[in-house]
């Protein structure tokens, strides 16, 4: 029988495992279906931005995201969020995946080492993605559900800032994991919770306060923003000068 591992990584996922908003994907895509007016959208859009932009330190900006985000699936039928989210996946979430976050993740799957997903997303939302990419699981904001359907209010608190250490301490008490031996991934300084609550830290694509904060404390730094935009740069003329090249060499002689 084997033995159970007491180590799990938990990775942030906007920005740090998909390029931009999980849940303004979401939006968009029930925007596109009809299921709600541009206005509605608009106003998710700037709660998100004021969101990312003040993070943990304005309670009422919090608040106001919180309810742009639940408002979105309120009375709608889970059955149909649920297929929505797959849909979403496929259009928009899965070309935004950042690729060596992937690998990353991947890699500690291979020693055995279970990977959650932590995310201030809905719940639903983050399953799905952790499902396609065949992670462990994942935590996520949840909504209250009545007779099939949501609410459109939270059942608990949006997991954000100390809430998602909150959340892996208590996953660590059901599966056993030790804490210190654990790995944790994100952008965004307002995630130091989360990744002070583990042994090995690492800053993927950091916000300049939590670059700051990795380099001060010596955490591994993974920026993949900058590799992209030097791939976009370089590639083109890569290619010619590897041309160029195959114009010159000789050719042997038969």
């Amino acid at each position: 029988m084997a033995l159970k591992t007491t180590r799990a990584a938990f990775f942030d996922v906007d920005n740090t495992l998909v390029r931009g908003s999980t849940l303004y994907f979401l939006g968009r895509g029930m925007y596109q279906r009809g299921y709600f007016t541009k206005a509605d959208i608009s106003r998710f859009v700037v709660a998100n931005l004021r969101f990312r932009m003040t993070g943990m330190e304005k309670q009422e900006v919090i608040d106001r995201y919180q309810n742009a985000a639940t408002d979105f699936v309120g009375g709608h039928q889970v059955t149909d969020i649920l297929k929505l989210g797959e849909e979403i996946y496929d259009e928009y979430v899965s070309p935004k995946l950042w690729e060596r976050t992937c690998e990353i993740a991947n890699e500690h799957m291979t020693k055995g080492e279970e990977v959650w997903l932590v995310t201030a997303a809905p719940q639903d939302m983050a399953n799905i993605i952790a499902q396609r990419l065949g992670l462990t699981g994942a935590i996520g904001s949840k909504v209250i559900i009545k007779d099939g359907i949501y609410t459109g209010e939270l059942d608990g608190k949006l997991l954000h800032g100390s809430e998602k250490a909150v959340a892996i301490k208590k996953l660590a008490d059901e599966h056993g994991y030790d804490l210190s031996q654990c790995y944790s991934y994100s952008d965004s300084h307002n995630d130091l919770p989360l990744l002070t609550a583990v042994g090995h830290p690492s800053a993927i694509n950091p916000d300049a306060i939590l670059r700051i904060k990795a380099l001060a404390e010596g955490w591994p730094i993974y920026d993949f923003r900058r590799a992209r935009y030097l791939n976009r740069l370089l590639g083109p003329a890569v290619s010619r000068l590897a041309a160029i090249g195959t114009i010159f060499v000789p050719r042997k002689r038969r």
